[in-house]
């Protein structure tokens, strides 16, 4: 083997010639060894057994189009307890009333709902997905104004609240600044057209046009621009 004396003057500087005799040795440690006593994130995932109790939140639904309520219960299995990954994830979804008109295909959606949760991953995309179901016979408007294109839109919407209430989602919110000059201009056009409010005891002056982000009827001319009073959306940017 042929050593240059390039090589040989870059390594020179690399051993360490020991004179006296060797007592003791001991292995230096790597951060990459310690990483093995590390804990590792749990995961939701289909091996993860049923406790038998789990933390939930009921949320009551009543629409228009029936004259019972439904209840969606959601129950969470909450993950990595006591640590810096400690989190609540969806587990399983109930949704339970009188009408039984709905009985099969509400049972069929919880059921594929429930097994998307403990399949794991990301299932913040079910909410998104449901909110974009209409009903080809017309959707309906909730009291404040709200417009919901089915009920199983309005499913995904008690989702997309369930996982902003557990963190899942981060909710969208305008500036201080902003929120303080929507809450103005409503106050001045509401003083302005008293008797003119929407009857549906929405709080928008009568004639507001729907939003296409909240889907709420908020949308009216402010300052020559059409802007909704409810999440701030504008036409102008």
């Amino acid at each position: 083997m042929f050593v240059t004396r390039q090589a040989e003057e870059k390594y020179k500087g690399m051993t360490k010639k020991i004179d006296s005799k060797i007592v003791g040795y001991s292995i230096k440690k790597t951060e990459a060894a310690n990483l093995d006593s590390a804990p590792i994130k749990e995961l939701m995932n289909e091996e993860i057994d049923r406790p038998e109790e789990l933390k939930g939140y009921t949320y009551k639904i009543k629409t228009p189009l029936s004259d019972h309520a439904m209840y969606i219960t959601i129950n969470n299995m909450l993950l990595n307890p006591g640590t810096e990954h400690e989190q609540e994830h969806p587990f399983e979804i109930f949704i339970n009333s009188k009408n039984m008109e709905q009985f099969q295909w509400i049972l069929a959606l919880t059921r594929v709902i429930s097994a998307v949760f403990r399949k794991g991953g990301d299932s913040v995309f079910l909410a998104q997905e449901l909110k974009q179901v209409f009903d080809p016979q017309g959707g309906y408007f909730k009291k404040g104004g709200r417009f919901m294109p089915s009920l199983v839109a309005e499913i995904g919407e008690v989702l997309e609240t369930h996982m902003k209430k557990i963190g899942l989602i981060k909710p969208e919110e305008l500036s201080k600044e902003h929120r303080a000059l929507i809450e103005e201009k409503r106050s001045l056009l509401n003083s302005a057209n008293s008797d003119q409010l929407d009857p549906q005891e929405s709080g928008y002056p009568e004639g507001s046009e729907l939003c296409t982000k909240c889907n709420v009827k908020a949308v009216v001319m402010m300052d020559g621009c059409m802007t909704c009073l409810n999440c701030g959306d504008s036409k102008c940017g």
